[in-house]
């Protein structure tokens, strides 16, 4: 039976082997081991393994977990974030992933600005369109990009995107490529306070082609944990 530390070698070698088929440093790309629902002992053993990076979806079960871990690790919040609960989510983590519109930006920087704390966020985009999903609309994206750069204690790095789920990989190639497109429209305009460096794309079945695509984070929860406990 696999080991975690087995499981994040393998996947490491992945990660290597996409971006060096798509011209890329390995370096380039940041592992982020999704932890939602596992125990604090299997995140202190991906942290044996070497994992400095970690994605949690529930800012309560966030909040129990991350005062339990030590060393050197940066948590990303990637769950859909409600406005009430923003002001945890200012104080627990390094990075939210999920900005989808300006109260929630207004929340985490007030919260973060409480702390002289300056967060790094992404804004989520809904590029498959789909109802059920979280994220802003590309037609909405840069207004929303604009409030987020007049925020002093928020620091807007990328995009992030989920696409539609699909039983073959291939079939969201589309949907990084559009995600990618946009950092670069948005980029185009040299906003003030606003980099598109990130781009938190791709998961366990897809992460390889999101590489392939311009994916500078991958979010990786069961390929290293197992499946997910409900």
């Amino acid at each position: 039976m696999k080991t975690i530390t087995d499981q994040v070698e393998e996947i490491r070698e992945r990660i290597e082997r996409a971006a060096e088929k798509a011209g890329r440093a390995p370096t380039s790309i940041r592992l982020i081991a999704v932890s939602k629902t596992k125990p604090v002992s299997m995140i202190r053993e991906a942290v044996a393994a070497g994992i400095t990076d970690f994605g949690e979806n529930y800012i309560q079960e966030a909040r129990e977990k991350i005062p339990q871990v030590t060393g050197s690790v940066h948590w990303h919040f990637i769950g859909h974030l409600q406005k009430n609960k923003a002001k945890y989510a200012a104080g627990l983590f390094e990075w939210v992933h999920t900005i989808d519109r300006n109260e929630i930006a207004e929340a985490l920087n007030r919260r973060a600005g409480m702390t002289g704390k300056q967060l790094k966020v992404l804004i989520e985009v809904n590029v498959g369109k789909e109802a059920t999903k979280s994220g802003v609309g590309e037609e909405s994206l840069l207004p929303l990009v604009e409030y987020v750069s007049q925020l002093p204690n928020l620091s807007l790095k990328g995009l992030m995107v989920i696409p539609p789920l699909t039983a073959d990989p291939e079939e969201a190639r589309g949907f990084f490529i559009k995600t990618r497109h946009l950092a670069e429209q948005v980029n185009g305009y040299h906003i003030a306070r606003v980099s598109m460096e990130e781009l938190s794309m791709g998961m366990t079945s897809d992460f390889e082609v999101a590489i392939e695509e311009g994916a500078t984070m991958v979010r990786i929860g069961t390929a290293i944990f197992g499946p997910r406990e409900m």
